[in-house]
């Protein structure tokens, strides 16, 4: 067999799984600690949205200044909102400071 008919051969093979591997998008929500209901609904919409289309959901509170002292307001909004997603999707990564935010992953159900 000739050396570049083989090259070749293994460049259109690892194009071809390449082509067949699934993209994973990662969609990101924000919040803030004092959320109100009407705008956690309105993100929880577009999060049920995001994981119907097959995207990952990255929810995310952000403390600002002297916000920081409500860290536990902002964990009970991430589990609602994993409580409220547990139908479209599971959770990844429970939620986790990372410096000034609290971070969450949800994945959507196969």
């Amino acid at each position: 067999m000739d050396y570049q008919k083989f090259l070749y051969e293994q460049k259109k093979k690892v194009k071809e799984i390449k082509a067949k591997t699934a993209k994973v998008v990662v969609k990101e929500i924000r919040f803030g600690p004092n959320t109100d209901e009407h705008d956690f609904n309105f993100k929880l919409n577009h999060a049920i949205k995001f994981l119907k289309e097959g995207a990952k959901v990255k929810a995310d509170v952000f403390f600002k200044g002297r916000s920081i002292i409500y860290k536990e307001q902002g964990e009970i909004i991430l589990l609602r909102l994993a409580d409220e997603l547990s139908e479209f999707g599971k959770v990844e990564m429970m939620p986790k400071m990372e410096g000034k935010r609290m971070i969450m992953i949800v994945a959507p159900k196969k």
